[in-house]
């Protein structure tokens, strides 16, 4: 497995690299400058590229021109956006230029070990500041005639998809709550294509933000006994 680090400063590459080297010791970690380097290196690299951090501010390139070429050239390949600007504007931007996350450049070690620990289990990462943010997103408008849920119960969710619901508004991946709740994986994957289809979502970070329109509030989780 390849990985792909794009930013122009040496130090921060170096610190990428040790995160992901803990997280993924045998990953090949390949770095790049600035954009041009990073299109030939990913043309040459293509079939064995899993991830692709992206920095946003490139000397040679608009950050999010090179996001937008790259997910409509590589698609199957998960571009990762990090960025010191991390207005919600940005952030929103780039989740739908299609980034699987998007990591602060500001974030402690830890920060990125967990947004990078999500995304290597098929989630997405939204730093929780910008998700509490009331302008992360337009206000969600329900067709006409059709009232918002006004809770997971009136979406036909069970107790225990809201207790999933509930840790994955925490960021948590499904390894993560299957700790907690003491669940096997594909149970706790089974619960998460539930809340998907009731939420009318495609993925965990559209879920998570709409969670967030709606306003919904969660009780305690009850672990199993």
């Amino acid at each position: 497995m390849k990985i792909l680090v794009v930013d122009d400063h040496v130090l921060i590459r170096d610190a990428l690299r040790g995160v992901l080297k803990e997280l993924k010791g045998e990953a090949d970690v390949l770095e790049a400058s600035d954009c041009r380097q990073a299109m030939a290196l990913i043309a040459e690299n293509a079939d064995d590229l899993r991830l692709i951090l992206l920095d946003l501010g490139l000397p040679d390139r608009d950050g999010f021109s090179a996001l937008a070429e790259l997910r409509e050239r590589y698609p199957a390949i998960c571009v990762v956006v990090l960025s010191a600007q991390q207005d919600s504007a940005s952030v929103v931007k780039v989740m739908e230029l299609g980034a699987t996350g998007f990591i602060p450049k500001s974030g402690q070690r830890e920060v990125m070990l967990r947004a990078l620990e999500l995304v290597f289990a098929g989630g997405r990462y939204i730093p929780p500041e910008i998700l509490d943010s009331p302008t992360t997103v337009p206000e969600a408008k329900p067709p006409t005639g059709e009232r918002p849920p006004s809770s997971p119960a009136a979406l036909g969710l069970t107790g225990r998809q809201v207790d999933v619901l509930a840790l994955m508004m925490q960021g948590m991946s499904n390894k993560a709550i299957c700790r907690v709740l003491d669940l096997a994986e594909p149970t706790v994957k089974n619960h998460v294509t539930a809340i998907l289809k009731a939420l009318k979502v495609t993925n965990r970070t559209e879920a998570v933000i709409r969670v967030r329109e709606l306003g919904w509030e969660f009780p305690p989780i009850k672990k199993n006994p």
